[in-house]
């Protein structure tokens, strides 16, 4: 039966002082902050009118209504890796650093961040889920770019009030307001204005994709909020199961138009992705993503992270080790002689037989029989 397997960046059999703490604070580790519950995942959040055992379980400064289910990650099986089921304990890239003695992630963002390839010494501006809605007339008819993207980041400079209206497409008794009130530093020197710290460079896309859970049982107790609520009060619990096929498809629908969008700015676009991910990937599409091995990058990139030796630790935070860097093309070769690509993604590894389809149909009536007339 799955188990959640970390609860507030700790395992849940930890039982030490520092991991009731941050139970009883709902602390966040990789944030070095409260948990926010993974950033959009609102239906983790639990109203405490509806859970009232758990005020017990915390500590709070002031009264609250909402609790966010930290759960990081869940095991499906008693023997098999744990799925990491939160985007900040995968990668938290605006997790908060002054004073935190370790966020557990310093090594995979040193990797993200060399893969990038920004010259030494950049500095990168980190904007956090941007949703991006854009039109333009093709041909007489309207296309539509509507995505969200977990982290776009890009070099900073400073630049002339005209450079930033260029760049921007705005005049700047529209621009500078909007400086302003996000904390942009507009400077006056010799006679010119200036904005520091303003986006110059290629932008580059970072995507996180971890794991959905599917939506349990509450009469059973094997929701997210019920497991959670299990788990903190230290009874046994049953937590959902993993949606495998919904994980993959999530990644589909979007692989291609981002990495094709950070090229035609100039940037990349870097998948974050857990290793037991990329294995599904690999038995269940005609992708196999580990012969795409690479130390640049390419036009699609996945960053894999794992768990490693410490899949098993019962206690302490555990840092993901780097797994292994994939790029390759978006298609490759011609449809008589087709060469690997992350295109493969979308075709399937397999092609059952005829017969199978046959006996699956047999072993059930028909739900209506027509004419063709």
């Amino acid at each position: 039966m799955p188990k959640i397997y970390e609860l507030f960046a700790y395992p849940v059999t930890d039982e030490s002082k520092a991991a009731k703490e941050a139970r009883r604070t709902m602390y966040c580790s990789f944030m070095n902050r409260p948990c926010d519950g993974g950033g959009n995942r609102y239906s983790s959040q639990l109203k405490l009118s509806s859970f009232p055992n758990l005020k017990k379980a915390f500590k709070f400064e002031t009264e609250i209504e909402v609790v966010p289910a930290g759960v990081c990650s869940i095991r499906p099986q008693p023997d098999a890796r744990p799925w990491i089921v939160c985007p900040r304990r995968l990668m938290a890239l605006h997790r908060i650093s002054k004073g935190a003695v370790n966020t557990y992630q310093s090594k995979s963002e040193k990797k993200l961040l060399n893969l990038l390839e920004y010259p030494a010494g950049t500095r990168i501006g980190v904007w956090a889920e941007v949703n991006l809605a854009y039109r333009e007339e093709v041909n007489g008819q309207t296309k539509k770019f509507d995505y969200a993207f977990d982290y776009i980041l890009v070099p900073l400079g400073r630049v002339t009030q005209a450079k930033a209206e260029k760049l921007s497409g705005l005049r700047w008794s529209t621009l500078r307001p909007s400086l302003e009130e996000n904390g942009f530093t507009i400077a006056q020197r010799d006679g010119e204005t200036f904005v520091e710290d303003f986006p110059v460079g290629a932008p580059s896309i970072v995507e996180i994709m971890t794991s959905s859970t599917s939506g349990g049982n509450k009469a059973k107790r094997t929701t997210i909020a019920n497991a959670f609520e299990d788990a903190m009060m230290g009874v046994a619990h049953v937590a959902p199961g993993i949606n495998y096929r919904q994980v993959w498809a999530r990644m589909v629908s979007q692989l291609i138009v981002k990495s094709e969008v950070a090229l035609e700015w100039g940037g990349k676009t870097i998948w974050i992705v857990q290793d037991v991910l990329v294995d599904y990937i690999c038995s269940s599409t005609a992708l196999d993503i580990r012969k795409f091995l690479a130390e640049r990058s390419g036009e699609v990139n996945m960053l894999s992270l794992a768990y490693g030796k410490h899949a098993n630790d019962e206690q302490g935070v555990i840092e993901l080790s780097v797994d292994g860097f994939f790029a390759g093309p978006i298609t490759s070769g011609s449809e008589k002689n087709p060469k690997p690509s992350f295109s493969d993604m979308v075709r399937t590894p397999i092609k059952p037989p005829l017969w199978r389809v046959v006996r699956l149909l047999i072993g059930r009536k028909p739900v209506n029989r027509l004419i063709v007339n």
